[in-house]
């Protein structure tokens, strides 16, 4: 499964009112990395996969939209890992989890050159790899919208 976080650079560099209250709506909070999603919102790709159901293609496709029609531009893609494994087949698998989420992202919401895409692999867990529900969460994509 693939996790949402959210990531955004908008032409003027800032946030408009607009633009955050659409945030807000689609369950983004604001993070010291941008605006992210709350975890309820996350949509998590199991282990050593780097493919997205439909029903989380149509989640992914949603919150695109609503940044689109916000007038967000640019979004940030960082793709992470749990920490099964070495350290380049997880950053390996966090670049492939991001490239997937831009896909689905680029077929109704942004054009390819608007999406950068980042691997983290298992550099930056949110939770505890020492439990199963734990890795889950650290399998994820962070969609992030920046704040400049």
């Amino acid at each position: 499964m693939l996790s949402l976080a959210a990531c955004q650079a908008t032409t003027g560099g800032k946030l408009t009112a607009p633009q955050v209250e659409t945030l807000r709506q689609q369950g983004f909070q604001l993070t010291g990395s941008g605006w992210e999603l709350n975890l309820s919102e996350k949509v998590l790709f199991g282990l050593n996969e780097d493919t997205i159901s439909a029903d989380h293609q149509a989640i992914v496709q949603r919150i695109g939209m609503a940044l689109k029609d916000a007038g967000i531009e640019r979004v940030r893609l960082d793709g992470h890992t749990d920490d099964s494994g070495s350290a380049e087949y997880n950053q390996q698998l966090s670049v492939r989890r991001a490239q997937a989420v831009a896909r689905v992202l680029a077929e109704k919401a942004f054009p390819p050159a608007n999406i950068e895409v980042r691997g983290l692999g298992k550099s930056r867990p949110v939770a505890d790899n020492r439990t199963a529900a734990g890795r889950a969460e650290n399998r994820r994509v962070a969609i992030v919208v920046t704040v400049e």
